[in-house]
C-alpha cells in the first residue's frame, strides 16, 4: 500500500509502498479516507516531538474511514462502520490498524473530511480549558496564534463557555478568519502592541499558547492576579523560560497540556470531551475550519504549509474517496 512514510530521523518522509499487515488481536484495520495534518508531523520528522516513534513509521495521527477488518477477539465497531481514530502516527497510508478502543463512530452529518480535522484541534482546547484551566464564564481568554490548528479551536470552544475571547494572529486575513470564530477582541501579531492592547482591555484571566516565544512573554506580563498559562506547543521554534519568582508575585500558575498524554493515563477524559464536542457539532455549535485538502501525493506540500503558517484552520489529506 501506499504511505507516506519516514525511513531514517533527519531526513523528510516520502511517500512510497510499504507492507499491509492484517489486525492483531484487539485492533480493527480501517481503510482511511481522510488524514489530518498536525504540526507534530513536522516535528516528528526531525525527533523533536515528544512521542516520536522509532523509525522506519508512517506520518499522520489522526484519522477518518471505514472499518475494513477486525482482529481475532476484537468485537466492533463493525466492518463498514465510518469510524475516526488518533493513533499517534501511521495515518498517512491506505490502510491503519489501530486500537479499537480509539475508533469513535463519526455522526451522520459531519463528512470525513471534517471528522479528520476534528479530533486533536477540538479534543485539545475543550480538555485544556475546560479539565485543566477551569475556564469560567465571564473570564477573559487569551488565545495566541489563534488561526491555527488548535488555536481557532481554542475561540470557538472559550466563547461556547462564555469566556471574552482575545484573539492574535497575524494578517488581517487571519484576523478576520478568528473575528468570524466568535473573537470577541483581534490582535495582529505583526504590527499591533500586543502587551498595551492587552493592558489597555483589563489583561487575561487563561492563556492558551501554542506559539511560545515573544508572544508567550507578552501574555505571561499581562496575566491578571491568579491567571492559568496553557503551555500547548511551540510553533514558533522558541521554548521560553519562565521567571517562577515572577509567579509569586501575582499567583499565576503555568501548566503544560499534551491530549495525547491522557490517552495513556486518564483515557476517560478523552472519551467523555469527544462525547461532548460530538454532541454540540451536531447541534449546530462547532463548524471546523479546513483551509486545504490535499491528495495524498501532496502531502509534503501539506506539511509545509504548516510549517510556513500559510494555512488557516486544519489542512486534511485526502487518502481516498469517501
Amino acid at each position: 500500500m501506499r504511505a507516506f512514510s519516514v525511513s531514517e530521523i533527519g531526513v523528510p518522509a516520502e511517500l512510497k509502498q510499504i507492507e499491509r499487515h492484517p489486525p492483531a488481536s484487539g485492533e480493527l484495520e480501517i481503510r482511511i479516507a481522510t488524514c489530518g495534518l498536525n504540526f507534530a508531523d513536522l516535528l516528528m520528522q526531525t525527533g523533536k516531538y515528544q512521542d516520536t516513534p522509532p523509525a522506519p513509521f508512517t506520518l499522520g495521527m489522526e484519522i477518518a474511514g471505514t472499518v475494513e477488518a477486525l482482529g481475532e477477539s476484537t468485537s466492533g465497531p463493525a466492518i463498514g462502520k465510518r469510524v475516526a481514530a488518533f493513533g499517534g502516527h501511521g495515518g498517512l497510508a491506505e490502510y491503519g490498524c489501530f486500537d479499537a478502543n480509539v475508533a469513535i463512530p463519526i455522526p451522520d452529518a459531519m463528512s470525513m473530511t471534517q471528522a479528520a480535522a476534528f479530533q486533536i484541534a477540538y479534543g485539545t482546547s475543550h480538555v485544556a480549558l475546560g479539565y485543566r484551566a477551569n475556564l469560567r464564564a465571564g473570564e477573559t481568554l487569551l488565545v495566541l496564534g489563534a488561526a491555527g490548528g488548535v488555536g481557532l479551536t481554542a475561540v470557538e470552544i472559550g466563547k461556547l463557555m462564555g469566556a471574552r475571547v482575545i484573539a492574535v494572529a497575524r494578517g488581517a486575513e487571519k484576523l478576520e478568519i478568528v473575528r468570524k470564530a466568535g473573537a470577541d477582541h483581534v490582535i495582529d501579531a505583526e504590527t499591533d502592541d500586543l502587551l498595551g492592547t492587552l493592558k489597555a482591555l483589563g489583561g487575561v484571566d487563561v492563556v492558551y499558547d501554542p506559539v511560545g516565544g515573544d508572544l508567550f512573554k507578552a501574555a505571561f506580563r499581562a496575566c491578571k492576579p491568579e491567571a492559568r498559562i496553557l503551555s500547548i506547543g511551540f510553533a514558533s521554534g522558541d521554548v521560553p523560560n519562565v521567571p517562577t519568582n515572577h509567579l509569586l508575585v501575582k499567583n499565576v500558575t503555568v501548566m503544560g497540556f499534551y491530549w495525547g498524554g491522557y490517552m495513556k493515563f486518564k483515557p476517560q477524559v478523552i472519551a467523555d470531551s469527544l462525547r461532548e464536542l460530538f454532541a454540540w457539532f451536531e447541534a449546530g455549535k462547532l463548524h471546523p475550519h479546513v483551509s486545504n485538502v490535499l491528495p495524498l501525493e501532496q502531502a509534503g506540500e501539506g506539511i509545509e504549509l504548516l510549517r510556513s503558517r500559510k494555512s488557516t484552520g486544519k489542512v486534511v489529506i485526502k487518502v481516498a474517496d469517501e
